[in-house]
C-alpha cells in the first residue's frame, strides 16, 4: 500500500469520527436537565412533514424584556417525544404542573421544534384561587 492510499483512509477515517463526534455532541448529547414549574398553557400536535408535540408553560414572576422597557411573562417553550406524556398532558392544561426535560445542543425534525425535551410529568395540581393577587384600581 502507498503512503498515499494510507493518507487517504486515514483522513477519510478521521473525518468520518469527526463527522460522528459533531452530530453525537450537537443532537444526542444531553447538555442539561431539571424541573421547571407554572401553568400549563398549551400541548399542540403539529408539523408539516414530522407531527411533533409541542407545548409552552407560563412560569410565574415577570423578566424584562431585551432592550429595556416592557415587561414579559416568562414562557418555556419545550417539545415532548413520548405519546403517553403527551396525552396526560393535554388533560393538564390552565393547571401548575412540575415538569422534568432534558435540553439537547441542536433540534431532530422528528423529536421536536424546540432544544427542551420533557421526559417526564413530576407533579400536577389544581392552582389555588386564594392564592390570587387581588388587582388595586387607584381612585381617580
Amino acid at each position: 500500500m502507498s503512503v498515499k492510499n494510507k493518507i487517504f483512509r486515514w483522513g477519510g477515517f478521521i473525518i468520518v469520527a469527526a463527522l460522528a463526534a459533531f452530530i453525537y455532541f450537537k443532537f444526542y448529547f444531553v447538555f442539561g436537565e431539571g424541573v421547571k414549574a407554572g401553568e400549563l398553557n398549551q400541548i399542540v400536535y403539529k408539523g408539516w412533514v414530522w407531527k411533533t408535540y409541542e407545548g409552552r408553560l407560563i412560569q410565574t414572576g415577570f423578566k424584562g424584556a431585551k432592550g429595556g422597557g416592557t415587561i414579559q411573562s416568562n414562557e418555556f417553550d419545550f417539545s415532548v417525544v413520548d405519546k403517553a406524556v403527551a396525552d396526560s398532558l393535554m388533560h393538564c392544561s390552565g393547571k401548575q404542573v412540575e415538569l422534568h426535560y432534558k435540553e439537547y445542543n441542536g433540534m431532530l425534525p422528528w423529536r421536536g421544534m424546540q432544544h427542551y425535551i420533557v421526559d417526564e410529568i413530576v407533579s400536577v395540581s389544581i392552582p389555588d384561587a386564594s392564592e390570587s393577587i387581588p388587582v388595586i384600581v387607584p381612585d381617580e
